[in-house]
């Protein structure tokens, strides 16, 4: 994803928001948030690792950028509930309406089909859109370092903290992982692709570990598609994933999952 595209979908997202605020007040969304009571334990599914060892956050997103449409047919309740059969421990659903054709509804589809926590992937720059995030649904947020500058991460954790989301802090290079260090990530979400050349190393994520902080969790995310590959990061400690464009192009997602987790040999794609 060529830095001209990430800066189209931020421009869009902002455009969005603005748009989306007159016609929800904020103290619309701040009430709704505050009384929420239903938040699931997105990082308590995550700190220790499942019976298999692995914890996957399994994605639904319908398109791309860099790939336009994914999968035409997809259905946010089969899928969310092909995934909660599989063993997932949380589901992420991509929820930006231009360029991943996903929505708030799809999340919301996909929670109340799964069980699961659930994560909402999206480009969050302000207070607005966790107050939005809360009241829709999610029980955890994307924070993308590379489109905050310090002190709006901070923030934004602090007050994902405060409406009980689990903040999941993606970062792709050492000054990303600087800033959410000093934001009090715990839960770090590693980029296996570059959003620059949008290029995927799947040794990326091992080149962070020794940096991490006790207290803080690894989550390896981009181009994970194998049992091997994963194997490969359990051998260093690595056991949280989050695993898309596979499990959503896979005919039988839940088979596919027992066998990234390690619970059969048959890949049932």
């Amino acid at each position: 994803m060529p830095n001209g595209i990430l800066d189209r979908i931020v421009q869009a997202k902002q455009a969005e928001v603005t748009e989306t605020q007159r016609k929800i007040s904020l103290n619309r969304l701040r009430a709704a948030a505050e009384a929420r009571q239903d938040v699931r334990p997105f990082f308590d599914a995550l700190k220790v690792p499942g019976p298999s060892g692995v914890n996957i956050i399994a994605e639904i997103k319908r398109a791309s950028p860099s790939k336009g449409m994914i999968r035409k047919d997809l259905d946010p309740s089969r899928l969310a509930e092909s995934y909660a059969t599989g063993g997932a421990r949380a589901v992420s659903v991509l929820t930006e309406k231009n360029f991943f054709l996903g929505s708030a509804d799809d999340m919301k589809q996909a929670r109340l089909a799964s069980g699961l926590p659930v994560l909402r992937k999206d480009f969050i720059f302000c207070d607005y859109q966790l107050y939005e995030s809360a009241a829709m649904g999610a029980d955890a947020v994307l924070l993308i370092v590379r489109i905050l500058d310090r002190q709006r991460l901070v923030d934004l954790i602090q007050l994902a903290s405060y409406l009980r989301l689990a903040a999941l802090v993606e970062i792709y290079t050492e000054t990303d992982f600087e800033a959410a260090r000093r934001a009090g990530a715990r839960l770090v979400g590693i980029n296996n692709r570059n959003l620059t050349s949008f290029e995927t190393d799947l040794g990326h994520t091992l080149k962070f570990l020794p940096l991490l902080q006790p207290g803080q969790m690894a989550v390896a995310a981009s181009g994970i598609r194998t049992r091997e590959e994963i194997r490969r990061y359990q051998a260093h400690g690595v056991f949280n994933f989050l695993i898309g464009e596979s499990l959503v192009l896979s005919e039988t997602p839940a088979a596919f999952l027992n066998y990234l987790r390690g619970e059969t040999d048959d890949v049932g794609k």
